[in-house]
């Protein structure tokens, strides 16, 4: 073996190799288990921010960055039609299925064949994913990534904890992350004071928060909230009365 003036061994290039494959192969392991551990954490832990909040222009909203947790509304206080509000806007099969709604993306896919109009596949706990850990856009690497984490939320957290943590990060205005620090602004009080109407016209805008308002609502928030409410009345059969047309703005049950 060759030796340098120095008396030092020269490094071989196959050891190289080896060490740059170990290190290749062990980073991605250890991104793996910090993901893990950061899943089995919030189980129970309540996140302050998220990916989201993180990547958000507040500068350009007018609005201060809040703690998630100054405003986090627990499980057992979020008001059950605020709950199913959200499931007959987002995810109808939210209880039915593991995370992933393989119905819903036959039907996507059929449609992007057929050239129509997309609907949403997502689920709620593929939203929670993605925005707990990951960033907006279409592309498949960040799908994949998505689809990985809802298992993993899906095997460590129950139903309960998956909506919660939805009502708490998901956007319903501009800024407005979590139903708490949202309905504070649109309708000054707590979360857990909702009416049906009002739980109908917060998950009305979750389909594009930064462009439509809950109050005062725009045509379209108005007509979706109705057909919200419609769908919660054959989801839970329960009847919840929408508010007519001409009805004041004060005017919520």
């Amino acid at each position: 073996m060759s030796i340098h003036k120095n008396g030092k061994k020269n490094s071989s290039p196959v050891s190289k190799r080896k060490i740059w494959l170990i290190t290749a192969g062990a980073i991605p392991v250890i991104l793996l288990l910090l993901l893990l551990c950061s899943v089995v954490a919030l189980r129970w832990i309540n996140p302050a921010f998220t990916s989201f909040t993180l990547r958000e222009d507040w500068d350009s909203l007018d609005r201060e960055r809040h703690n998630l947790r100054e405003y986090w509304v627990k499980a057992d206080e979020l008001p059950d039609h605020l709950k199913w509000a959200v499931i007959a806007s987002e995810d109808q099969r939210f209880y039915e299925h593991a995370g992933l709604d393989w119905t819903a993306i036959e039907m996507a896919l059929d449609e992007r064949d057929r050239g129509v109009r997309q609907r949403g596949a997502s689920t709620i706990t593929q939203q929670v994913a993605k925005n707990l850990y990951l960033w907006p856009g279409q592309s498949w690497i960040r799908k994949a990534l998505e689809a990985g984490i809802t298992v993993l939320i899906e095997v460590f957290w129950n139903k309960d904890r998956i909506m919660e943590m939805y009502l708490n990060i998901a956007e319903f205005g501009p800024g407005l992350y979590g139903a708490g620090k949202a309905t504070s602004v649109w309708y000054d009080k707590p979360a857990t004071d909702l009416a049906p109407v009002e739980s109908a016209r917060m998950a009305a805008v979750l389909s594009s928060p930064k462009r439509m308002r809950v109050e005062p609502p725009s045509p379209y928030t108005t007509e979706r909230s109705r057909w919200i409410l419609q769908q919660m009345k054959q989801i839970t059969g329960i009847e919840y009365r929408p508010i007519p047309p001409d009805a004041p703005a004060g005017n919520r049950f």
